[in-house]
């Protein structure tokens, strides 16, 4: 597999995704095309793939295939990309959709160990964090510029960060005496509240909240979600992996009850107002020869769910 990514829970994803092999199939986040990569393999001349990024770097992974539509755009748009597809082939928009969805929402190996592009604690660099790199926010702007209660409020809430209180003190007092511009100085400013011993995971936190931050994460993931269950046609599939808690519960709250807040709306007959329902009660979790041979599926977490069609409700 490319060394840009390695993709997770491949085989299991890519088997619960393909209903139809003519079908069309959205890979949401292409990445290093591994997952796309697979779909094609696996669909007749007749199927076709459309697949997101918001990175460049992603786009140039681009595969020579001519059942492959590439899109360089944040998947949050999902929707409006499958009705524009179908204007640009003569087709009613309303009427477009496809049969599955598939999204890896982890950052990319090659993300992480690019060092300029800040993602990991691992390299002295700016302290950027976009995964567009044209989008004009970034981690040094974060921790610069917001207010100290709305950085303890990022930690807590995008990296259930222990002590956010006490970290955020710390940036703002250390920002007054020197602007954070790296990683560096970042993990100097600190460090009074990361002990040596508990550093990585401690870290790991911060950035997953900063990087949640800079790249408007959260609110993607809830429009992707709306927008591909309305994408998808009756009996279509959504699968998506997620690598932590925040992002699985917002999932799985979706996939229950039609919203990320879990609240079950029913309708006057007593039906749930939701538009899809879980193929698997359990996420599905990569076996222990995967993480062996790649670390960062450890903590990934695959959930399935199907569209419910109108007669059905």
């Amino acid at each position: 597999m490319s060394e840009y990514h390695t993709p997770v829970l491949l085989n299991e994803s890519v088997s619960a995704l393909i209903t139809n092999i003519q079908g069309t199939y959205v890979d949401a986040t292409f990445g290093g095309g591994g997952h796309t990569s697979e779909i094609l393999s696996r669909l007749s001349p007749e199927g076709r793939v459309v697949a997101f990024d918001r990175d460049s770097d992603a786009i140039g992974n681009r595969i020579d295939d001519s059942r492959l539509t590439l899109v360089r755009t944040d998947f949050r748009y999902i929707r409006n990309q499958i009705m524009l597809d179908a204007w640009n082939a003569g087709n009613d928009p309303a009427e477009a959709g496809v049969d599955g969805v598939l999204a890896d929402l982890g950052v990319s190996s090659h993300q992480f160990d690019t060092a300029e592009r800040g993602f990991s604690f691992r390299f002295e660099a700016p302290l950027d964090m976009r995964m567009n790199t044209e989008a004009s926010l970034t981690a040094a702007d974060v921790v610069n510029t917001y207010p100290r209660e709305e950085i303890e409020k990022i930690l807590r809430l995008y990296g259930e960060v222990d002590n956010p209180g006490r970290i955020a003190r710390l940036i703002e007092s250390g920002r007054a005496a020197a602007a954070i511009r790296t990683t560096g100085d970042l993990d100097r400013c600190i460090a009074p509240a990361v002990p040596e011993f508990q550093s990585h995971k401690i870290l790991a936190k911060i950035y997953q909240a900063l990087r949640i931050e800079v790249n408007h994460e959260m609110r993607s993931l809830e429009k992707f979600l709306s927008g591909a269950a309305e994408a998808l046609l009756p009996g279509g599939r959504l699968v998506v992996i997620t690598y932590h808690s925040l992002e699985d519960r917002m999932v799985k709250n979706f996939i229950k009850a039609g919203n990320i807040r879990g609240e079950v709306e029913k309708d006057f007959y007593g039906n749930v107002n939701a538009p899809l329902r879980a193929v698997n009660r359990k996420p599905i979790l990569p076996s222990e020869e995967e993480i062996s041979s790649n670390t960062r599926a450890r903590s990934a977490k695959l959930r399935i769910a199907e569209k419910i069609g109108e007669d059905e409700v």
